[in-house]
């Protein structure tokens, strides 16, 4: 008999254990996110994560393959929660302040969760062996940023109150290795003020009319 259930049947139960088991996956990266946030990287084991969401080591493992897997799930779920809270939409056609103001917001939050910081720079660079499970996640990553990016820059170009003596595609990569760079300088120094530098980065590169100060 297929899995497939006629309209008005009802959820198969196989159709309801698969939604419960995407509703504690997703459960599990929310309250890891807590957790690291308050714990740091090193304070976030597997034992840890696992006993924040109620299940067993090999409980919370059965929903991820590896201890680098769920990390990397973990950072996926970061950003999806800081382009909510930052309003950055490709095809909202932002103006400059929009971006400015975005961006920014997700600099200023990065510097009340050290501990994703860390987990960001640590797991970045172990990314760059092709055979990482995050290496994936890393490349397509700064490939779609930098796309959304230069797109919003583009606009701002247009706007004339970003610089267009730099094309979008290189601006955009300079946006994205000075805040990178930085959550490396914050992890040594934690009074840098990460934002109050990329609004400086801003500053310099906006016309007399999109100046920002």
């Amino acid at each position: 008999m297929s899995d497939r259930t006629t309209e008005g049947a009802g959820t198969s139960p196989k159709r309801g254990s698969y939604a419960k088991g995407v509703a504690k996956r997703e459960e599990t990266l929310t309250r890891a996110l807590e957790v690291i946030a308050r714990e740091g990287y090193r304070g976030a084991s597997v034992k840890e994560l696992a006993d924040a969401v109620g299940l067993s080591q090999a409980g919370l493992l059965h929903y991820f393959n590896s201890k680098e897997e769920l990390f990397t799930e973990i950072l996926r779920k970061r950003d999806e929660q800081d382009s909510l809270a930052a309003g950055l939409d490709i095809n909202a056609a932002p103006d400059h302040a929009d971006m400015r103001d975005g961006f920014l917001t997700i600099i200023r939050h990065n510097a009340d969760v050290p501990g994703l910081v860390q987990l960001f720079a640590r797991l970045s660079v172990d990314a760059a062996d092709p055979q990482h499970p995050a290496h994936r996640f890393f490349t397509e990553r700064n490939t779609l940023l930098r796309s959304v990016f230069a797109e919003h820059i583009a606009r701002s170009q247009q706007q004339g109150t970003l610089t267009d003596r730099i094309d979008p595609d290189t601006l955009a990569r300079v946006f994205q290795a000075v805040a990178d760079g930085l959550q490396v300088q914050f992890m040594l120094d934690p009074d840098l003020d990460m934002a109050a530098v990329v609004a400086a980065l801003f500053d310099a590169l906006g016309t007399p009319s999109g100046d920002q100060r």
